[in-house]
């Protein structure tokens, strides 16, 4: 049962330390003359100038060569997010900051037709939303993907992009134009496919109903697109594998991938506090099953086992996939 405080429309119900700062704020005394209240956490916007924007991913797990994040934080708010612990660099915390501080880097499109242009650049995959969803809610303000997916067009450099927003398809003449030569493919992430489930998971995104009109519309285009089932979350989940596989196939998903969970940094504290406050009769039962999935902790960081796990639980996750 949620408790009366909690803090609906976000995913993160607390701000945890940030591991950088010597600094914190906390409240010790409801009573307070000094008291400070949450109860009306609104997004606010940074602007920011960055100094690059294409990432060189050296992690061979991850399936890219190339990432651009045009926003730091993600309004969606997904609770077991591992971007979250990349807010801590920018002196946020991992929790509720992460998804109301953001920060928009608004000079991105500049900084990606510099790069495309430089001599010793050689035509690669670059994958949008490698860290935060490029198409989250700040994007249909300030509409810095659009400006990305233009310039990749203008220099036929592929691209990948995976998002859980609908706001994708205010972009399909472009996608199309790329998908035309070739030179795109697109992943809907869908974690569940009840409402209640996620809309506590992932409080700010597109429902599943949508996601799945997402991929139909998007195939129908001819633009290939694929399915992440993502994060699978023992208990919470991962009954739902097979169903959503289905789905998102006869919607036209021509792949499928998946990702298990793991709780790293900031994010097993926060997903904790979550997990105990949402489904406080299977608590214990979900984070023990989270480290059967991670050889007895809730996260592990070596490549090759850290998203997929191992032990026998791994591998019935694997088989039912």
């Amino acid at each position: 049962m949620v408790e009366e405080s909690y803090k609906k429309g976000r995913g993160a119900q607390i701000k945890p330390a940030n591991r950088f700062s010597k600094v914190s704020l906390e409240k010790e005394h409801i009573e307070g003359i000094d008291d400070f209240t949450e109860s009306d956490i609104r997004t606010q916007f940074f602007m920011e100038k960055a100094a690059s924007i294409v990432n060189v991913v050296n992690s061979p797990d991850v399936g890219m060569q190339y990432s651009v994040n045009p926003y730091q934080g993600c309004e969606h708010g997904c609770v077991y997010c591992y971007a979250r612990n990349s807010h801590e660099y920018w002196a946020f915390n991992a929790g509720l900051d992460f998804e109301s501080k953001i920060v928009v880097k608004e000079n991105a499109p500049a900084l990606l037709e510099k790069f495309l242009l430089a001599q010793t650049w050689q035509p690669a995959p670059i994958s949008l939303s490698g860290n935060t969803d490029c198409y989250q809610p700040a994007e249909r303000k300030f509409k810095i993907t659009r400006q990305l997916l233009s310039i990749l067009a203008k220099y036929k450099n592929p691209v990948s992009i995976i998002t859980k927003n609908s706001l994708v398809l205010r972009d399909v003449d472009i996608l199309k134009d790329l998908a035309s030569e070739n030179l795109v493919h697109v992943y809907v992430s869908i974690t569940s496919l009840d409402e209640e489930v996620r809309q506590l998971l992932e409080p700010r995104t597109a429902t599943a109903k949508k996601r799945l009109m997402v991929i139909e519309t998007l195939a129908k285009a001819n633009i290939p697109v694929g399915v992440m089932v993502a994060p699978i979350i023992p208990a919470i989940n991962q009954h739902e594998i097979s169903n959503i596989v289905k789905a998102a196939a006869d919607a036209g998903a021509y792949a499928a991938n998946m990702i298990v969970v793991r709780l790293n940094g900031a994010i097993a504290s926060i997903f904790k506090d979550w997990l105990k406050k949402n489904y406080p009769d299977r608590h214990e039962k979900v984070i023990h099953q989270i480290e059967s999935l991670h050889g007895g902790r809730v996260n592990d960081s070596r490549l090759g086992k850290r998203m997929r796990g191992e032990g026998e639980f791994a591998e019935l996750i694997q088989q039912q996939f």
